[in-house]
């Protein structure tokens, strides 16, 4: 796996995290590998003791990890959101609009290419699970 690459202000956690199943019979984890297929509803009840959340990307074709990370931004999450697995460059952007604010790819990422792809559209026309506001909200209030 390559390097980390952080959104956050803080440090990326370096805690290992268990699997949903394995969350759910402890109360000393705090991190937490949501797989394709599992339902990420199941950790709001216990969102205030999470510090990271990885959701595992197997394919770049399988977006289902987007809906996981809206729906935990969506309820409230703050910590530690990664995207973990076959993460391109062209998808971070979009990750990022769903709440991921870390990014642990299968394959390294040239930062200057990372950069210029979130750099190339600096407005945006949906409402996302993050707090950036769309173009049609800022136009006309």
């Amino acid at each position: 796996m390559a390097d980390i690459i952080s959104f956050r202000d803080d440090a990326a956690s370096q805690e290992p995290a268990v699997s949903v199943e394995s969350f759910a019979g402890q109360n000393n984890a705090t991190a937490v590998r949501i797989e394709p297929g599992e339902d990420a509803r199941a950790l709001i009840p216990d969102l205030d003791r999470l510090s990271l959340v990885e959701v595992n990307f197997p394919a770049f074709g399988d977006g289902r990890g987007y809906s996981a990370a809206a729906i935990l931004r969506e309820a409230g999450y703050t910590g530690e959101l990664r995207a973990v697995g076959d993460v391109l460059v062209d998808q971070i952007l979009a990750m990022r609009r769903c709440g991921f604010d870390t990014f642990a790819p299968k394959a390294p990422v040239d930062r200057a290419v990372l950069d210029a792809a979130l750099a190339r559209y600096p407005q945006v026309y949906q409402k996302v699970a993050v707090s950036e506001r769309p173009i049609w909200s800022l136009r006309h209030g």
